[in-house]
């Protein structure tokens, strides 16, 4: 049974994806741009998201392009507020989701407030500032019966405690949780919920990893996970399962047996 009402038909929707320059954001919005949608994409790269929109012509109905850049900092809690009027302005918001990430390894023995806060402010605050930005004009929408979608990036970094990510792990950890709450109360009301939990992903963050980094996939694979799981109207959309469920599984083992089998895995 749908956790969500299933997502399936793009025609005509209003999607903003807000981190959506590269990696997994950029992909999903290529995907659901051909499926139909009206896509914003924001991102700090302007010209990056001018680009995009060059790449990707068409109007709806009304003539409107279908392609529309909203360049933004997550960090600056006035420019979401403004870029949600602007997406709000066009209709109701069927979809948005929040891809912006930041990652740097890093563990103990290297600590820095400075990455640590980083971090925080760009994978949970930006998250943050997006909700007290969306959150009202969703719930109008649901109020009106037209419902809507939110939809966190998380990762599989957030299920445990892992080496070399004591910055980037509790950030993750964070937006399960967020997800997990919000499903609680908003679902009542009509609207939909996801947490994105993949696994290693090809982007210009995973990049500077100097490890193997197994069942590796592309952007473009995980954009179509994404889509199949919101058309399947999951809550946790988690993926390549050859590599998510053993995740999972060490998820429920105790510590005296979690800790030793990550130090054998990852050689850390």
């Amino acid at each position: 049974m749908p956790m969500n009402p299933p997502l399936r038909d793009w025609s005509g929707k209003n999607v903003w994806l807000v981190g959506a320059s590269t990696g997994i954001g950029e992909a999903c919005a290529h995907l659901l741009h051909e499926r139909g949608a009206t896509v914003f994409v924001s991102a700090r790269q302007a010209e990056r998201l001018q680009d995009w929109v060059a790449r990707h012509p068409g109007n709806d109905a009304q003539g409107r392009p279908r392609a529309v850049a909203l360049p933004l900092d997550v960090t600056d809690q006035r420019a979401l507020q403004l870029a949600t009027e602007a997406v709000a302005a066009r209709g109701p918001i069927d979809l948005v989701v929040y891809s912006a990430g930041y990652y740097k390894a890093l563990g103990a023995q290297r600590y820095s407030l400075d990455e640590m806060l980083r971090h925080e402010q760009v994978n949970y605050v930006g998250a943050l500032y997006l909700l007290d930005a969306v959150l009202p004009v969703l719930q109008r929408q649901a109020a009106a019966g037209q419902g809507g979608h939110l939809s966190l990036i998380s990762s599989v970094a957030g299920f445990r405690g892992l080496p070399q990510s004591l910055a980037y792990g509790p950030t993750k950890a964070a937006l399960i949780n967020l997800a997990e709450a919000l499903y609680l109360d908003l679902s009542a009301q009509g609207l939909g919920v996801s947490v994105v939990n993949p696994g290693f992903v090809e982007t210009p963050l995973t990049a500077q990893n100097r490890f193997k980094m197994p069942a590796l996939i592309t952007p473009e694979v995980a954009a179509r996970e994404m889509l199949a799981g919101w058309a399947r109207g999951q809550f946790e959309l988690h993926f390549p399962k050859r590599f998510t469920r053993w995740l999972k599984f060490m998820r429920l083992l105790p510590y005296r047996l979690y800790f030793p089998l990550v130090r054998k895995f990852t050689g850390l």
